[in-house]
Protein backbone atom coordinates (compact mmCIF):
# COMPACT_ATOMS: atom_id res chain seq x y z
CA UNK A 1 0.00 0.00 0.00
CA UNK A 2 1.34 3.60 -0.68
CA UNK A 3 2.63 5.41 2.17
CA UNK A 4 1.08 6.66 4.97
CA UNK A 5 -1.95 9.37 4.86
CA UNK A 6 -1.00 12.91 5.10
CA UNK A 7 1.49 12.53 2.10
CA UNK A 8 -0.06 13.66 -1.53
CA UNK A 9 -0.58 10.77 -3.98
CA UNK A 10 -0.75 11.04 -7.39
CA UNK A 11 -1.98 8.25 -9.59
CA UNK A 12 -1.99 8.09 -13.35
CA UNK A 13 -5.25 5.80 -14.84
CA UNK A 14 -3.81 5.09 -17.75
CA UNK A 15 -7.48 3.63 -18.98
CA UNK A 16 -7.81 1.25 -21.45
CA UNK A 17 -3.94 1.81 -23.17
CA UNK A 18 -0.83 0.87 -23.40
CA UNK A 19 0.88 -2.89 -24.51
CA UNK A 20 3.96 -4.47 -23.89
CA UNK A 21 5.82 -2.03 -24.77
CA UNK A 22 4.64 0.55 -22.65
CA UNK A 23 6.79 -1.00 -19.75
CA UNK A 24 9.43 1.33 -20.99
CA UNK A 25 7.75 4.59 -20.61
CA UNK A 26 6.99 3.31 -16.94
CA UNK A 27 10.41 2.88 -16.16
CA UNK A 28 11.26 6.72 -17.25
CA UNK A 29 8.78 7.24 -15.14
CA UNK A 30 10.31 5.40 -11.80
CA UNK A 31 13.70 6.85 -12.94
CA UNK A 32 11.90 10.44 -12.50
CA UNK A 33 10.07 9.67 -9.20
CA UNK A 34 13.74 8.94 -7.58
CA UNK A 35 14.05 12.30 -7.47
CA UNK A 36 10.45 12.82 -5.75
CA UNK A 37 10.37 12.00 -2.48
CA UNK A 38 8.12 13.80 -1.30
CA UNK A 39 5.07 12.56 -2.78
CA UNK A 40 3.26 9.25 -3.05
CA UNK A 41 3.07 8.30 -7.01
CA UNK A 42 1.02 5.62 -8.57
CA UNK A 43 0.39 3.71 -12.11
CA UNK A 44 -2.92 2.18 -13.21
CA UNK A 45 -2.36 0.51 -16.01
CA UNK A 46 -4.47 -1.94 -18.27
CA UNK A 47 -5.02 -5.41 -16.07
CA UNK A 48 -2.71 -7.16 -18.71
CA UNK A 49 0.29 -5.08 -17.56
CA UNK A 50 -0.30 -4.82 -14.38
CA UNK A 51 1.92 -8.00 -13.09
CA UNK A 52 4.95 -6.56 -15.50
CA UNK A 53 4.57 -3.20 -14.35
CA UNK A 54 4.70 -4.46 -11.02
CA UNK A 55 8.25 -6.28 -11.54
CA UNK A 56 9.61 -3.47 -13.52
CA UNK A 57 8.67 -0.82 -10.28
CA UNK A 58 9.80 -3.01 -7.76
CA UNK A 59 12.30 -1.67 -4.91
CA UNK A 60 11.31 1.95 -6.66
CA UNK A 61 8.96 4.67 -4.83
CA UNK A 62 6.42 3.85 -7.79
CA UNK A 63 3.38 2.06 -6.40
CA UNK A 64 1.18 -0.04 -9.33
CA UNK A 65 -2.93 0.15 -8.72
CA UNK A 66 -5.81 -1.80 -10.72
CA UNK A 67 -8.35 0.23 -12.63
CA UNK A 68 -11.24 -1.84 -11.51
CA UNK A 69 -12.73 -5.26 -9.91
CA UNK A 70 -15.34 -7.18 -8.97
CA UNK A 71 -17.03 -7.47 -5.98
CA UNK A 72 -16.69 -11.32 -5.36
CA UNK A 73 -13.10 -12.78 -4.44
CA UNK A 74 -13.78 -16.04 -7.49
CA UNK A 75 -16.71 -17.25 -9.23
CA UNK A 76 -18.31 -17.77 -12.33
CA UNK A 77 -18.04 -14.37 -13.59
CA UNK A 78 -16.04 -14.08 -16.85
CA UNK A 79 -13.83 -11.84 -18.14
CA UNK A 80 -13.85 -10.21 -14.31
CA UNK A 81 -11.07 -9.90 -11.96
CA UNK A 82 -11.23 -10.36 -7.99
CA UNK A 83 -9.28 -8.06 -6.34
CA UNK A 84 -7.45 -10.93 -4.83
CA UNK A 85 -6.42 -11.36 -8.31
CA UNK A 86 -5.37 -8.12 -8.95
CA UNK A 87 -3.39 -8.26 -5.60
CA UNK A 88 -1.84 -11.44 -6.53
CA UNK A 89 -0.71 -9.99 -9.61
CA UNK A 90 1.62 -6.79 -8.09
CA UNK A 91 -1.28 -3.94 -7.30
CA UNK A 92 -1.34 -2.19 -4.21
CA UNK A 93 -4.71 -0.28 -5.02
CA UNK A 94 -7.72 -0.28 -7.18
CA UNK A 95 -10.11 2.54 -8.62
CA UNK A 96 -13.75 2.04 -8.00
CA UNK A 97 -16.89 4.11 -9.47
CA UNK A 98 -15.11 5.71 -12.23
CA UNK A 99 -17.70 8.04 -13.92
CA UNK A 100 -16.66 5.87 -17.28
CA UNK A 101 -17.22 2.81 -14.79
CA UNK A 102 -20.74 4.45 -13.65
CA UNK A 103 -21.89 5.67 -17.21
CA UNK A 104 -21.03 2.89 -19.72
CA UNK A 105 -21.57 -0.04 -17.12
CA UNK A 106 -24.26 1.48 -15.59
CA UNK A 107 -22.71 0.52 -11.90
CA UNK A 108 -24.54 2.46 -9.26
CA UNK A 109 -23.47 3.50 -5.81
CA UNK A 110 -23.91 0.42 -4.28
CA UNK A 111 -21.84 -1.14 -6.71
CA UNK A 112 -19.05 1.46 -6.05
CA UNK A 113 -19.23 0.65 -2.41
CA UNK A 114 -19.21 -3.07 -2.66
CA UNK A 115 -16.22 -3.20 -4.86
CA UNK A 116 -14.78 -0.58 -2.37
CA UNK A 117 -15.02 -3.44 0.21
CA UNK A 118 -13.82 -6.17 -1.96
CA UNK A 119 -10.39 -4.30 -2.17
CA UNK A 120 -10.51 -4.08 1.19
CA UNK A 121 -11.06 -7.53 1.97
CA UNK A 122 -7.77 -8.14 -0.56
CA UNK A 123 -5.81 -5.46 1.50
CA UNK A 124 -6.03 -3.40 -1.44
CA UNK A 125 -6.42 0.63 -0.85
CA UNK A 126 -9.64 1.63 -2.51
CA UNK A 127 -9.89 4.89 -4.73
CA UNK A 128 -13.10 6.07 -4.88
CA UNK A 129 -14.30 8.24 -7.40
CA UNK A 130 -16.90 10.84 -7.45
CA UNK A 131 -18.05 13.81 -9.50
CA UNK A 132 -20.85 15.73 -11.36
CA UNK A 133 -22.08 15.98 -14.88
CA UNK A 134 -22.26 18.99 -16.47
CA UNK A 135 -25.66 19.01 -16.66
CA UNK A 136 -25.65 18.80 -13.11
CA UNK A 137 -23.55 21.55 -12.69
CA UNK A 138 -25.67 23.69 -14.79
CA UNK A 139 -28.43 23.03 -12.82
CA UNK A 140 -26.96 23.82 -9.43
CA UNK A 141 -27.05 20.13 -8.26
CA UNK A 142 -23.41 19.37 -7.69
CA UNK A 143 -22.88 19.26 -4.24
CA UNK A 144 -26.08 17.31 -3.65
CA UNK A 145 -25.35 14.80 -6.66
CA UNK A 146 -21.54 14.20 -5.11
CA UNK A 147 -23.01 14.71 -1.53
CA UNK A 148 -25.21 11.19 -2.69
CA UNK A 149 -22.69 9.55 -4.22
CA UNK A 150 -20.40 9.56 -1.24
CA UNK A 151 -23.45 8.90 1.29
CA UNK A 152 -23.39 5.24 -0.74
CA UNK A 153 -20.19 4.61 -2.73
CA UNK A 154 -18.00 4.79 0.44
CA UNK A 155 -17.96 1.73 3.16
CA UNK A 156 -18.65 1.95 6.72
CA UNK A 157 -15.46 1.27 8.53
CA UNK A 158 -13.17 3.33 6.10
CA UNK A 159 -9.56 4.44 7.00
CA UNK A 160 -7.53 6.71 5.79
CA UNK A 161 -4.94 3.45 5.15
CA UNK A 162 -7.78 1.68 3.24
CA UNK A 163 -9.43 4.45 0.80
CA UNK A 164 -8.87 7.51 -0.74
CA UNK A 165 -11.60 10.17 -2.44
CA UNK A 166 -11.72 11.51 -5.89
CA UNK A 167 -13.54 13.87 -7.21
CA UNK A 168 -13.39 13.96 -11.10
CA UNK A 169 -16.41 16.22 -12.74
CA UNK A 170 -17.65 14.53 -15.83
CA UNK A 171 -17.74 17.40 -18.01
CA UNK A 172 -13.71 18.18 -17.13
CA UNK A 173 -12.26 14.38 -18.18
CA UNK A 174 -10.40 14.24 -21.27
CA UNK A 175 -12.30 17.69 -22.45
CA UNK A 176 -9.56 20.11 -21.40
CA UNK A 177 -11.95 22.22 -19.41
CA UNK A 178 -11.45 22.26 -15.58
CA UNK A 179 -13.37 23.84 -12.63
CA UNK A 180 -12.12 27.01 -11.40
CA UNK A 181 -9.60 26.88 -8.04
CA UNK A 182 -12.93 28.08 -6.48
CA UNK A 183 -15.40 25.44 -7.75
CA UNK A 184 -12.78 22.88 -6.57
CA UNK A 185 -11.94 24.44 -2.90
CA UNK A 186 -15.67 24.25 -2.65
CA UNK A 187 -16.15 20.50 -3.53
CA UNK A 188 -13.30 19.27 -1.98
CA UNK A 189 -14.50 21.11 1.36
CA UNK A 190 -17.75 19.41 0.95
CA UNK A 191 -16.00 16.13 0.65
CA UNK A 192 -13.88 16.79 3.43
CA UNK A 193 -16.55 17.82 5.78
CA UNK A 194 -19.00 14.55 4.67
CA UNK A 195 -16.12 11.93 5.71
CA UNK A 196 -15.40 14.08 8.99
CA UNK A 197 -18.79 13.84 9.82
CA UNK A 198 -18.81 9.81 8.75
CA UNK A 199 -15.65 9.01 10.10
CA UNK A 200 -14.67 10.86 12.69
CA UNK A 201 -11.47 12.50 13.52
CA UNK A 202 -9.87 9.73 10.56
CA UNK A 203 -11.83 11.82 8.12
CA UNK A 204 -9.68 14.68 8.48
CA UNK A 205 -6.79 12.38 7.01
CA UNK A 206 -8.30 10.82 4.26
CA UNK A 207 -7.23 12.05 1.04
CA UNK A 208 -8.91 13.81 -1.76
CA UNK A 209 -7.86 13.75 -4.89
CA UNK A 210 -8.54 16.07 -7.96
CA UNK A 211 -9.19 14.66 -11.31
CA UNK A 212 -10.36 15.95 -15.09
CA UNK A 213 -8.12 17.46 -17.29
CA UNK A 214 -4.98 17.47 -14.83
CA UNK A 215 -1.82 18.77 -17.04
CA UNK A 216 1.54 20.50 -15.86
CA UNK A 217 0.21 23.57 -16.79
CA UNK A 218 -2.50 23.38 -14.10
CA UNK A 219 -1.45 21.19 -11.71
CA UNK A 220 0.37 23.92 -9.11
CA UNK A 221 -2.94 26.15 -9.22
CA UNK A 222 -5.03 22.92 -8.57
CA UNK A 223 -2.52 21.14 -5.96
CA UNK A 224 -2.80 24.36 -3.98
CA UNK A 225 -5.95 24.07 -3.02
CA UNK A 226 -7.47 23.70 -0.07
CA UNK A 227 -8.15 19.77 0.45
CA UNK A 228 -6.40 18.78 -2.83
CA UNK A 229 -4.04 16.34 -1.26
CA UNK A 230 -3.05 15.38 -4.92
CA UNK A 231 -4.51 14.15 -8.39
CA UNK A 232 -6.21 11.08 -10.11
CA UNK A 233 -4.73 11.96 -13.80
CA UNK A 234 -5.54 10.70 -17.27
CA UNK A 235 -4.10 11.50 -20.63
CA UNK A 236 -1.13 13.40 -19.06
CA UNK A 237 0.20 10.12 -17.18
CA UNK A 238 0.59 8.24 -20.11
CA UNK A 239 3.85 10.21 -20.90
CA UNK A 240 6.57 10.08 -18.30
CA UNK A 241 7.46 13.55 -18.75
CA UNK A 242 4.16 15.27 -18.64
CA UNK A 243 3.17 12.65 -15.30
CA UNK A 244 6.85 13.95 -13.73
CA UNK A 245 5.90 17.29 -14.41
CA UNK A 246 2.51 16.70 -12.37
CA UNK A 247 4.56 14.75 -9.35
CA UNK A 248 6.66 17.57 -9.79
CA UNK A 249 4.54 19.81 -8.31
CA UNK A 250 4.71 18.48 -4.49
CA UNK A 251 9.53 18.66 -4.79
Amino acid sequence: MPSAPGRPLVAGNWKMNGRAAAVAELVKIVRGARDLPAVDIMVCPPATLIAAFAGAAQGSPVRIGAQDCHAEPAGAFTGDLSAEMLKDAGAVAVIVGHSERRGYHKETDADVCAKALAARRAGLLAIVCVGETRAERKEGRALAVVGKQLDGSLPDGATAENLVVAYEPVWAIGTGLTPTPDDVAEMHGLVRRRLVARFGATGQGMRILYGGSVKPANAQELMRVADVDGALVGGASLEADEFLAIVGVYQ
